[in-house]
């Protein structure tokens, strides 16, 4: 099966400046991902859709394509994956007559996968038979244990079955998803629905401390750690 894999890393974002740019460890954000991409040895192209040159530039030389430029219109904030997923495979298969059976979708964000990761959700997708696979790891923080304002009052987000606060130990297990690695046969994507993500959606779980996201200083921060920490 032909497997692309897709890096989304538009120029713009509010919260970290140029965070698919941003130094961790000595090194591009995007380098993390695209290294981890081509060690995987399961991908047979690895593709960066993005609006911005300096970010093209900087793929290109840690070995990604970089085919064309995403129109601009498609690097907005609030953007979802779909379109921008339709743009890349769409120019593949009209320039290059290149349409994959599976694609991977590798965000720059998330810097601490490992490519056994690339390749456990690949597995995980291809023998399970769903329609794509998430990656996810437990939650820090359990939504039974969260808070919500009623005027100045507090009152519970999720009340429990029990009606109870339960003990840590006995709370149902949870999982967020951590932005790693999401892959997707491409025969099940519907070009005219809301999500690129949708239908059977099978879970590859990771361990938190490959899980950082990036969306804020602090995890800029806590990236750069665990990236210098894992140099030795």
């Amino acid at each position: 099966m032909r497997v692309l894999g897709l890096i989304p890393a538009r120029g713009g974002s509010r919260a970290v400046p140029r965070k698919n740019v941003r130094e961790l460890a000595g090194r591009p954000a995007i380098a993390w991902t695209i290294d981890q991409a081509r060690s995987c040895g399961r991908l047979d192209r690895i593709v960066v859709t993005t609006d911005d040159e300096e970010i093209a530039q900087i793929a290109r030389g840690e070995g990604a394509e970089v085919p064309f430029l995403r129109p601009g219109e498609l690097a907005l904030d609030d953007t979802p994956d779909l379109p921008v997923y339709l743009h890349a495979l769409s120019w593949l298969r009209e320039h290059d007559g290149h349409e994959p059976d599976l694609v991977v979708w590798l965000r720059p964000t998330a810097p601490l996968r490992e490519p056994d990761d690339i390749a456990g959700a690949l597995d995980v997708l291809e023998a399970s038979g769903a329609d794509c696979v998430r990656s996810v790891c437990k939650a820090e923080h359990h939504p039974y244990w969260m808070l919500a304002l009623d005027g100045d009052r507090l009152v519970p987000f999720v009340e429990p079955d029990s009606g109870a606060v339960l003990r840590r130990q006995l709370l149902p297990p949870v999982y967020r998803l951590n932005g790693a690695v999401d892959a997707v046969r491409r025969d099940r994507v519907d070009p005219g629905g809301r999500e690129l993500f949708a239908g059977d959606i099978a879970a590859y779980v990771m361990p938190r401390d490959r899980s950082v996201d990036i969306d804020d200083e602090l995890d800029v921060a806590l990236a750069d750690v665990l990236l210098r920490r894992r140099l030795g």
